[in-house]
């Protein structure tokens, strides 16, 4: 989704479960990474990049779900998400990955630590590939919304009044 008023730049928002990519240099941006993840990647030769959403680690407990909605998944979100920044121009072997999220419940013990185990398989999924992460922001107990610039390969997360720069 495109958006925004004359003199503004586009986004490209990403929802939960989804995925954007940019061609034309719109910041590409999700909100809402509580248990869920980002991942951000970039080809910083071709000015394309994108971010992923992904909710489950596992896409195994619901292979029909997974097959409608891959983005819901960790293994098959990242799989979708790579094929779709190649299939747009991107050089899988000049990406630049960073990855954000996987926080906590604040009650205390999340009963099925969902954005551990989403962390968790990120980093797998990223190892056995040999997919490089220049920086993760996981953890914790608070909410992210990241931006991605593909242009300039510019990372950033905003969460409770405050914004940092991923590296």
């Amino acid at each position: 989704m495109r958006g925004g008023c004359t003199g503004q730049r586009q986004e490209v928002v990403v929802g939960v479960a989804a995925l954007g990519v940019s061609t034309d240099g719109a910041v590409v941006v999700t909100h809402g990474l509580g248990s869920c993840v980002g991942v951000a990647a970039h080809d910083p030769v071709s000015g394309i990049g994108g971010i992923v959403h992904v909710m489950l680690p596992d896409s195994t407990i619901r292979p029909e779900r997974a097959r409608a909605r891959p983005c819901m998944f960790v293994d098959t979100g990242l799989e979708a998400f790579f094929d779709a920044l190649e299939r747009a121009g991107a050089d899988r072997s000049r990406l630049v990955v960073r990855v954000a999220g996987g926080a906590r419940g604040r009650r205390g013990g999340e009963l099925f630590a969902i954005g551990e185990r989403n962390v968790q398989a990120v980093r797998r999924w990223l190892d056995e590939r040999r997919v490089a992460v220049t920086a993760f922001d996981v953890g914790g107990l608070r909410a992210r919304t990241l931006h991605l610039d593909p242009t300039n390969g510019r990372c950033w997360i905003i969460s409770e009044g405050q914004t940092w720069e991923l590296p």
